[in-house]
């Protein structure tokens, strides 16, 4: 309660600013956010490798080489087109920008686009997964104590990542042993913008403090399927993340290093094509830290890091439905919970095309201030 009361006092002062409390995350996978985020004793996707590497291991091996091509995702914020809009008929008049900055005061805005394309196998020997990252998100925050001035947290990035998954089968159970390794390099932009420089001719992208970093990062990962002859199939799943120092922590999109938990079931069900039920508790060391930035002449003089420890921030709770699944069309519905609010989703593929839509919502404040972000996600590319 203390450390909660002490951070509301700094975020309500005039110099003292937290630009996001959004978990670090490197990809979110649409069909994965729209059963809650849950994945780690799930797996069953090549995307598998940014929650468990472990679960490469439950990929089909039926489907040989699994292909996922220009699978480009676009998200942003429901009331981002709302804002921009606003601020594009504001044009260069500096009072109708300060007047659109104060309708939205408080209001936090999130726009994403990032592509995964992978090839992946679950041969007898063991499963791997070789991925090429692309991606940008752009982050907004209209500061309710300043009328002119719009925050902003953004990065561009990519990387490569490799992931290898083998299974074991004892007498107690089959353990699925993974290991991950990645090379990410990003370019990260954190600052201020006043209502002067949103009206002026200068180039936005010098009036925020850039940095670039890159680095290596080893992921661990375990899941365990104590009754394979059960109709239920219960997985448990432990993973740890970001092994090692990838130099990106004094910037926005460190990569902490976290453990992380997870149980599944999916339970055979005759007229469904597939039900998993799945639960995780990410981030169990509380790695993930909130920034409270210093301001000096609207320039970051200073920050420092306070723990994140809100449990229900890292509880996700999700359900895969699997409707149909033949040679030409499949279709999933997916729903769940994520820091407390509903996830939606569907995933349909047709022959090669692969489509989906999901809902989540993204709580960006500090557990003790409240700053909750619906997003929409679109995500189309080509697969088999």
């Amino acid at each position: 309660m203390k450390k909660a009361i002490i951070l509301s006092t700094l975020l309500g002062s005039t110099s003292l600013i937290a630009l996001s409390g959004e978990f670090a995350y490197l990809y979110k996978d649409s069909r994965i956010m729209g059963m809650g985020g849950a994945n780690v004793a799930v797996g069953s996707y090549s995307t598998s490798i940014f929650s468990n590497p472990a679960g490469l291991a439950t990929l089909k091996k039926e489907d040989g080489f699994t292909v996922e091509l220009l699978g480009l995702t676009v998200g942003a914020t429901g009331d981002f087109k709302s804002f921009a809009d606003d601020l594009d008929d504001a044009g260069e008049d500096e009072d109708k920008i300060t007047e659109v900055i104060q309708d939205y005061a408080g209001d936090h805005f999130h726009v994403g686009v990032d592509n995964y394309t992978s090839v992946s196998k679950n041969s007898d020997l063991f499963a791997w997964s070789v991925g090429l990252l692309a991606a940008a998100d752009v982050n907004y925050a209209t500061h309710p104590n300043h009328t002119d001035l719009l925050e902003t947290s953004s990065r561009g990035y990519g990387g490569v990542l490799v992931g290898f998954a083998k299974p074991f089968d004892t007498q107690y159970g089959r353990f699925d042993i993974g290991v991950g390794v990645k090379f990410i390099s990003q370019q990260s932009y954190e600052g201020t913008i006043t209502s002067a420089e949103l009206a002026g001719d200068d180039d936005l992208i010098d009036v925020v403090e850039e940095k670039k970093s890159s680095g290596f990062g080893l992921d661990l990962g375990l899941t365990y399927h104590p009754f394979m002859t059960s109709i239920w199939h219960p997985a448990i799943g432990m993973s740890l993340l970001n092994i090692g120092s990838m130099n990106m922590d004094d910037n926005y999109g460190g990569q902490p290093m976290t453990l992380n938990f997870g149980a599944s079931i999916s339970p055979e069900v005759s007229f469904l094509n597939k039900l998993v039920i799945a639960v995780d508790y990410v981030d169990a060391l509380n790695a993930n830290t909130i920034r409270i930035y210093e301001y000096t002449d609207n320039q970051i003089s200073a920050y420092t890091d306070y723990e994140d420890s809100d449990v229900i921030k890292r509880v996700r709770l999700g359900v895969c439905i699997g409707l149909i699944d033949s040679t030409y069309f499949g279709t999933t519905l997916n729903v769940g919970m994520y820091q407390s609010a509903y996830t939606a989703g569907l995933d349909m593929t047709i022959t090669l095309l692969k489509l989906n839509v999901t809902t989540y919502q993204e709580q960006v404040g500090t557990g003790s201030v409240d700053i909750p972000d619906r997003r929409y996600m679109v995500e189309l590319g080509l697969g088999w």
